[in-house]
């Protein structure tokens, strides 16, 4: 086997040149991982490294949690797991999961990095937040269990992450690294209760980089023989393909050391290295012993195997045709505190946009407003007899924290004392607000996807009831 085929380097549209990922291919890695790009260029990414690739089949991957809108412009921006907690309903998560496979295998992408089986345990976690299905592990074993079969029903291979659970950390990965204090007996009473009951579904497993000196005061979950052979191979008997989280992050210093490591701990696929020909290098120098290129070999056959086996792949158009998914789960998963106040046609309210929000984000939300006859203003310190508070903070990688930032606290502390009447609307974390944030009502949608906007309008209009109960505490 040639060592190149251990390492799956990650490419990003108008970013990463093609003719780099055009050598990388012909040097015969064993897939990419793609970040954003539009339908078109996928498609045409995903064909163009094949046809460069020596190996009979070459994986595509992406992180494609939340569909493939979390990274594509011209693709629908799927519910987030939590809201899929909220609404509490397999038959959606199931649906989310044939969505998000037949839309991902239409454009030559094999594997979905999903499903987020972190719990939902700790409101500062700037990482994991909506992506994960929602504390109670029960819970995220019913609700990953539909998706994964949604996804295997529509043909594409899944990944379990982050193990051995990130959950209840307050450290994004990505800029440095997390610790869980936890000994083994407490990870299998809570955060690995949903690897363990989905382990026999799993095509693949990623590894989190993360730190738990009770089992490893040295390495990263990620780089720990204890975690990664003991732990998961042994103790939870899973002999499938084990692959790190992206080698490029912050939280395990020098990739190439990283990446022996991980080999060492019997881990198959070394995930987007920052320098992924100079890495290819290294590990040529190295001479990786011939059992662990053959063994990876043989678990990345068997995911090629079961990729080709899915049969032909949709065209795009029957993969985004039009569906009401998205509206039909919001109207479910929505979920209300306190008493909403009444507002009336002709009623003026005045809304103040705070979390990074970005141009145009509130959009379907007013617009659906003004549609009933509401006349929206946006707030600029009047005194206002009712205000909507509309927050989009959400996690994002590289980030470092989920806080609303101290000026946006600022400008929403003013606001509250200018408002006779306020609802909030978190339209991504629930947990933004400040502690002592004082309203009416607040109205959760765990997604700025246009239909939970909608939705979340009519719910403020006395239009639909809130179904959803929050899967997490406040």
């Amino acid at each position: 086997m040639n060592t190149a085929r251990l390492v799956h380097p990650g490419f990003w549209f108008n970013k990463t040149p093609l003719q780099e990922a055009l050598a990388l291919a012909k040097r015969g890695v064993g897939g990419f991982c793609l970040y954003g790009g539009t339908r078109q260029e996928v498609a045409d990414f995903t064909k163009a490294v094949r046809a460069a690739s020596p190996l009979e089949h070459l994986l595509i991957s992406a992180d494609y949690e939340d569909g493939l809108g979390r990274w594509l412009p011209d693709a629908p921006l799927l519910p987030s797991n939590m809201a899929l907690g909220a609404a509490n309903d397999e038959k959606l998560a199931f649906e989310k999961g044939v969505l998000t496979a037949r839309q991902a295998r239409s454009l030559g992408v094999d594997w979905i990095f999903a499903p987020v089986l972190d719990l939902a345990n700790n409101p500062l976690n700037p990482i994991v937040n909506t992506r994960s299905f929602g504390q109670d592990p029960q819970q995220v074993i019913r609700l990953g269990r539909a998706f994964l079969q949604g996804l295997s029903h529509a043909g594409a291979l899944n990944s379990l992450k982050h193990f051995p659970g990130h959950g209840d950390t307050s450290t994004d990965s990505h800029v440095a690294l997390p610790v869980l204090q936890r000994t083994q007996e407490q990870l299998l009473a809570r955060e690995l209760v949903p690897f363990q009951a989905l382990a026999s579904l799993a095509d693949s497993v990623m590894l989190g980089h993360l730190f738990i000196p009770q089992l490893d005061d040295k390495n990263p979950a990620s780089l720990s023989q204890q975690i990664a052979r003991e732990l998961l191979r042994n103790t939870l008997h899973y002999h499938g393909c084990v692959l790190t989280d992206a080698l490029l992050m912050k939280a395990i210093g020098d990739e190439k050391q990283a990446a022996w490591q991980a080999l060492q701990a019997d881990v198959n696929i070394l995930l987007v290295p920052q320098d992924p020909n100079g890495l290819i290098d290294f590990l040529e120098e190295k001479k990786v012993p011939a059992a662990w290129l053959a063994h990876s070999q043989k678990l990345q056959d068997a995911l090629c195997a079961k990729a080709k086996q899915a049969g032909p792949r949709p065209t795009q158009e029957e993969a985004f045709a039009d569906n009401d998914f998205a509206r039909r789960t919001a109207q479910k998963a929505i979920v209300v505190t306190g008493q909403l106040p009444s507002i009336q046609p002709g009623q003026t309210v005045h809304y103040l946009e705070i979390g990074n929000p970005g141009p145009q984000a509130s959009a379907p939300f007013l617009q659906t407003l003004l549609e009933r006859g509401v006349q929206v203003r946006s707030f600029a310190g009047e005194k206002t007899e009712m205000l909507l508070v509309l927050c989009f903070r959400r996690y994002q990688a590289f980030q470092g924290k989920i806080a609303l930032e101290q000026a946006d606290e600022e400008r929403l502390q003013h606001a509250l004392q200018q408002a006779q009447k306020t609802v909030c609307l978190l339209f991504a974390s629930p947990w933004a607000l400040p502690k002592n944030t004082n309203t009416q009502a607040t109205i959760f949608t765990f997604s700025p996807a246009p239909a939970f906007q909608q939705t979340a309008a009519e719910v403020l209009l006395g239009d639909r009831i809130a179904q959803g109960q929050l899967p997490i505490s406040l």
